[in-house]
């Protein structure tokens, strides 16, 4: 894109401040577009260090310079009003024109830094609400938290019109503040990268090396196996549908956080041990096992806007999501995928069922994932979207 900025030298470029609370979101969250930004603004990243991490994720950057603020997740009111002050401290030495903010934690307290500090142009990007699986006290304190964060924004993204529509419902942010960027996600998908035609290896071949026997129907699941994501109506699933005799197998690519949220003893067997079920770990290219699936299953409770369910359609995988914000706006009903209801291991059950007993409808929904992931979610337009609204900022 070229335009008046694009000349620019470094010193004349405004400041941009892009801040997330661990350096991991700089590589999966945005990954390409601090480097893209930074042809237009000069780009500093603020985060946790992460035992050297950051470095790391800013060199795959394009060499961003990083100032590292420790920022926890988790509740910890004395280390969070440490990070306050020293983010007070960074954006004073650093004036920038605008701050942008990512992850709840990282949005609250840099938003507040950023107000009192008076930095004229004050983002946040919503990707998720954590509140809308509390309960009591918990969810009173998480949209209070919210509601200061778009308080002391100037402008408030989420990252679908579901999350927008659940925000000004729940009251978060006041509805002129808020706007999608594009058609919805925070940093859009490489579908040249996400192409079946972007590995060499044919379908058949991931599959023997795989171990999946001759006719048996793959799907395919990328996340965290925790809970939230919904392990355990799928390990019940899988239970389900290997008693009726059905041919298949279910691959889970993702970390295993038994620690943080972990699966019911039951789902956690299935997982572990059950014949039908391959788990791989956490794997730096997920596209092989993409490629070599019939179909992608993501059965979480909560979303912000999934980037695997726009990759797994990148690479023509139709998919079942559940019918939360997100899944149901990438996902059309009967199109591209199908979508159930949440926490129902029937509907999973009898889903899946279905996808393994219509082949020619799930052959079509799959005809038509790729394009619409292209059509609507092409990287290269959601930065473009989100340039014009920062250089609609200077005018």
């Amino acid at each position: 894109m070229a335009d008046k900025h694009s000349s620019l030298s470094q010193d004349s470029k405004k400041k941009l401040i892009r801040v997330t609370a661990i350096p991991e979101s700089l590589r999966h969250l945005l990954r390409g577009q601090l480097k893209y930004m930074s042809q237009y603004y000069e780009v500093v990243a603020v985060c946790s260090e992460g035992n050297g991490k950051m470095q790391l994720m800013l060199h795959e950057q394009g060499d961003i310079r990083g100032i590292a603020v420790e920022i926890k997740r988790h509740p910890s009111p004395w280390n969070d009003l440490k990070t306050l002050f020293k983010l007070i401290k960074v954006f004073r030495k650093e004036k920038p024109f605008i701050v942008h903010t990512h992850t709840p934690k990282a949005g609250l307290l840099g938003m507040m830094a950023a107000k009192l500090t008076g930095v004229p142009h004050r983002l946040h990007t919503v990707a998720g609400l954590p509140l809308l699986v509390h309960q009591g006290l918990g969810r009173k304190v998480l949209n209070m938290m919210e509601r200061v964060t778009s308080a002391c924004a100037t402008q408030v993204f989420p990252n679908s019109f579901a999350m927008m529509k659940i925000m000004e419902e729940e009251g978060l942010c006041k509805p002129g503040k808020m706007r999608v960027i594009g058609n919805g996600s925070s940093n859009g998908v490489d579908t040249r990268h996400f192409s079946p035609d972007a590995l060499a290896e044919n379908k058949s071949e991931l599959r023997r090396n795989a171990g999946v026997g001759e006719g048996e129907f793959v799907f395919v699941f990328i996340g965290r196996i925790v809970k939230d994501k919904g392990m355990n109506e799928l390990a019940r699933s899988v239970s389900l549908l290997a008693e009726k005799g059905l041919r298949f197998k279910v691959v889970l690519v993702g970390v295993h956080e038994s620690n943080l949220d972990p699966l019911d003893d039951d789902a956690e067997k299935v997982i572990m041990e059950h014949p039908f079920v391959k788990y791989v770990g956490g794997q730096m290219d997920v596209r092989p096992f993409l490629k070599m699936a019939d179909a992608f299953v993501f059965p979480s409770y909560r979303e912000g806007f999934p980037n695997v369910v726009m990759e797994a359609g990148a690479m023509g995988l139709p998919a079942i999501v559940t019918d939360i914000n997100g899944c149901n706006e990438i996902i059309e009903e009967g199109k591209n995928g199908r979508i159930i209801p949440p926490k129902d291991k029937e509907a999973l059950a009898n889903m899946m069922q279905w996808f393994i007993e219509h082949p020619k409808e799930v052959v079509a929904m799959a005809a038509n994932a790729r394009d619409m992931v292209v059509a609507r979610y092409e990287r290269a337009y959601i930065w473009e979207e989100l340039l014009k609204t920062y250089q609609a900022l200077e005018k």
